[in-house]
């Protein structure tokens, strides 16, 4: 004889991150502190590069794999090195800017001229900063 039976779990996903001698919690930095999103990304795709570089990984398809993300995503995500040198490190500084992320980047990351993604990015990042001042 089978019989179902229904059980209701709740969890808290909140974030937090132990400190202290006696594991006193601490909170998760505000989103004024946080490192944006694409900095993140950006930095990962530097990393990941080096790793492929030194033969510690094969290619993207493991790195995909190892990740749990698609072969295309990985694509996305290592398309972001395609950028100027110059616009990668101001993104890896960037403060938080609302409306600048990978796939606002995408355009700016296909094309081949570094002074054709300047132009981008500055109208890209100067569309989010007067959207951030209206907000």
């Amino acid at each position: 004889m089978s019989s179902q039976q229904e059980v209701t779990y709740t969890l808290d996903f909140e974030v937090r991150q132990r400190s202290g001698p006696k594991g006193q919690v601490a909170r998760r930095p505000s989103e004024d502190s946080a490192i944006p999103r694409i900095a993140r990304l950006l930095a990962l795709a530097i990393r990941l590069e080096g790793l492929i570089r030194e033969q510690t990984i094969p290619d993207y398809a493991a790195v995909a794999r190892r990740g749990r993300v698609t072969r295309a995503r990985m694509t996305q995500i290592m398309k972001l090195l395609d950028l100027a040198p110059d616009l990668q490190e101001e993104i890896l500084f960037l403060p938080l800017i609302k409306g600048l992320n990978e796939r606002n980047l995408r355009p700016t990351a296909s094309r081949i001229d570094w002074d054709e993604q300047r132009r981008l990015f500055r109208e890209l990042t100067s569309r989010s900063d007067m959207s951030r001042d209206s907000a």
